[in-house]
């Protein structure tokens, strides 16, 4: 899979460099050295810099989630044990490469790079959300992704931290933190009714990589 997108295996080479020199120039130049990429090459690949990379990053780790989830028999799950096995997914994705998405974690929490974090979150519940089989065209398109982008980083910080063996704590937050959700139905109709402001999801396409802009007219 690297090896046909260039720039996800150089954002794993990089990554392996991050605990020691951040998501930093200095850490391109490591991890182009690593693949006998020349610098400039590397630089080429990534001219937005820590924000290519860490785009980079965060696509490959979608990725990775959509190939496990493509092994699970998803039609026999229920949804709220699909959804689940996406934040699974996407958090054992990251598993080697942990302290580098602690740092990933800690630039994107940074305020001028809020706005990044936010589309990278967006984009991978996005994924998850239609890799389970979600269908919407309303304004549950937006309520179902805003919940589960809750759930998915409140899922990670505590993963972060977690130390039980095989991060049995961390899956069993997940479970409650699922269950949560599916437990607040009003909570859910409020959303949809503040959202209901908000253009048809139908109106923008998927393709590219783009995402409905809420300001867009209706």
């Amino acid at each position: 899979m690297t090896a046909a997108d260039p720039r996800a295996a150089l954002a794993l080479a990089v990554a392996a460099h991050v605990p020691f020199d951040g998501w930093t120039l200095r850490a391109i130049k490591a991890g182009a050295r690593d693949l006998g990429m020349a610098p400039a090459d590397a630089l080429a690949l990534l001219p937005g810099g820590e924000v290519d990379l860490l785009e980079a990053f965060s696509a490959w780790a979608d990725r990775r989630m959509l190939e496990r989830l493509a092994l699970l028999p998803l039609a026999e799950m229920k949804i709220r044990a699909r959804i689940a096995a996406a934040v699974r997914a996407r958090i054992e994705a990251l598993a080697p490469y942990r302290e580098a998405a602690r740092h990933a974690m800690a630039v994107l929490a940074l305020p001028h790079r809020a706005p990044l974090g936010a589309r990278l979150v967006w984009r991978t519940v996005d994924a998850a959300w239609y890799a389970v089989g979600d269908t919407s065209a309303d304004t549950s398109w937006y309520t179902r992704r805003a919940l589960l982008a809750g759930v998915y980083t409140a899922t990670l910080v505590y993963w972060m931290s977690d130390r039980s063996e095989g991060h049995a704590d961390s899956w069993a937050f997940l479970d409650r933190r699922v269950d949560d959700v599916m437990r607040i139905p009003r909570l859910r109709q409020q959303a949809e009714a503040i959202l209901g402001r908000l253009p048809d999801p139908r109106r923008f396409l998927r393709a590219g990589g783009r995402r409905p802009n809420p300001r867009a007219g209706g």
